[in-house]
This record gives C-alpha cells, structure tokens and sequence, in this order.
C-alpha cells in the first residue's frame, strides 16, 4: 500500500469517527430544539404528549434511571421482579415527564458550556431564561457518554438538586413504609400511570 492511500484511508476514518461521535452540548442542544419544535406548534396537547414521549425514548436513559432509582433493593429481585419494574417504571417516566413539559410554550434555553467528569460522563450547564411568568433557571444535564455515538441524559440538576435523587428518595420512602415490599412500590407506580 502506498502512502497517500494509506493517509486518504486514515483521513476518512478520522472523519467518520468524528462525525459518528456526539458531543454532549450538541446533543442537548438538539434535544432541547426538537422538544421546543413540539411545544411551539399548534398540535393538541394529547399530540404534543405522544411527541414528547418519542423524544425522551431517544434521548433518555429510561432504564438507567429506573435502575438508580430503585436503590440497593433492584439487587435484591429476581428477573421477573426487575422486567415489570422496568416496565412499569418506564411508562410511569414517560406520563411524568411529558406531563410537565407540555405546558411550556417556548422554553428560551441557552447551553452555557460542560464540564467532562470522566469518560462516561459530562455535565451540560445551560439556562432557561425567564420571563414574567417564571425566573430563570440553571439547568444541569448529566450526560451519559459511555457510548459516545449515542450519549443519554442521565439526570437533570436543576438550580442544584437532582430530579433522579429525588426521585430514588421518594421510592425509597414508599419501600420503607411498605416493609420494603416491591409490589408497594409498583401499585404507586401502575396507579400513577392509569390516572
């Protein structure tokens, strides 16, 4: 092989593996763009709710979440246990994120820049500017980039307190009224999601 074949063909690699990985601010960036495409448009809130959902399929770590936010007890249950947790965990997330987003109309939100923690993950700081109607908000986005072609958000920090924390503290608090009884746990969770 000569050498300007084998730069051409070390030039494309780079190029492809370059184009293949994501950077996490784009990423959230372009999240925040196609949520704010949703929430602008003159669809019906039922439609907008479906929208929304398809995007945190694609860009959310559901299971990730689930998993964190179950807490030392996910160790504990058998593979039945953990497929209808994940399950019902999934379509519990769904209704509560998509729920609290359709409401805003154009959420004004600038990137600010990162912070790269480790390989697999990198905090995006960004602000959601106010208004008349709500103060500014800082907006952290923990960026899961283990696989660097397909990064996830892990969890939002919003003005310094994790909605996944918060989260894992609320289950924790039905397990343990509960006798840390799994079933506890999903009942609040099929009933969330049936209203």
């Amino acid at each position: 092989m000569n050498f300007k074949k084998f730069y051409l063909i070390l030039f494309v690699f780079i190029l492809s593996t370059s184009a293949n990985s994501i950077e996490p601010e784009i990423f959230v960036e372009t999240t925040i763009k196609k949520a704010t495409i949703i929430l602008s448009n003159n669809n019906n809130k039922e439609n907008k709710i479906k929208q929304l959902k398809v995007v945190a399929k694609e860009t959310v770590d559901i299971n990730g979440i689930g998993l964190y936010t179950l807490g030392p007890i996910r160790k504990t249950l058998d593979t039945n246990q953990k497929e209808k947790y994940i399950k019902l965990f999934e379509q519990y997330f769904l209704k509560s994120f998509s729920n609290r987003l359709v409401d805003y109309t154009n959420p004004d939100i600038s990137i600010l820049g990162k912070e790269k923690l480790n390989e697999n993950y990198t905090i995006v700081k960004s602000l959601l500017s106010g208004n008349n109607e709500r103060p500014e908000v800082k907006i952290d986005w923990r960026i899961y980039t283990k696989n660097p072609n397909n990064p996830l958000i892990r969890d939002l920090i919003i003005e310094g307190l994790s909605l996944a924390r918060t989260q894992k503290e609320e289950f924790a608090s039905i397990l343990n009224s509960n006798d840390g009884k799994i079933e506890a746990l999903f009942k609040t969770l099929e009933d969330f999601s049936s209203n």
